[in-house]
C-alpha cells in the first residue's frame, strides 16, 4: 500500500508541474493574442509539451494507483493536494497573490484530505 500512496503523490507532483509548466508557457510574449497565434505558440513552446508529458506521466501513475485504491478515496486526495500544491507555487514562482480567505481555504482541504483518507 505504501507504494501505491508513493504513485499517488508522484501523480499529484506531476500534474501540478504540468499545470505549472502550461502557464509559463502561456507567458511567453506574443506579438498579438489572436486564436492563431496562441495554436502556433502552444504547438512550438517546450515549456508547454514538457507540461504535457508531464499530464500523461501523472495519468499513467494515477492509474496505477486507482488499481489499487478506492476512487473515493484516491480522487479527493489527487485533486485537493493538487490545488495546494497549484496555490503555493503560483504564490512563489508567478507571484500570485494569496489571501486569507484563500489560506483559510488550505486549511479546510487539508482537513477535508485528512477526513477523506481515515
Amino acid at each position: 500500500m505504501f507504494m501505491t500512496y508513493v504513485l499517488l503523490a508522484v501523480s499529484i507532483v506531476l500534474n501540478a508541474a504540468a499545470n505549472i509548466l502550461m502557464k509559463a508557457g502561456a507567458l511567453k510574449p506574443k506579438e498579438n493574442n489572436q486564436v492563431f497565434d496562441v495554436f502556433i505558440n502552444m504547438a512550438t513552446n517546450p515549456v508547454i509539451w514538457g507540461g504535457i508529458l508531464c499530464f500523461a506521466l501523472g495519468l499513467a501513475a494515477y492509474n496505477y494507483a486507482l488499481i489499487k485504491m478506492n476512487l473515493s478515496v484516491a480522487y479527493p486526495i489527487n485533486t485537493s493536494i493538487g490545488y495546494i500544491v497549484v496555490i503555493l507555487v503560483s504564490w512563489v514562482v508567478f507571484k500570485e497573490s494569496l489571501s486569507c480567505v484563500q489560506l483559510s481555504g488550505i486549511g479546510l482541504i487539508i482537513a477535508g484530505v485528512w477526513m477523506v483518507a481515515r
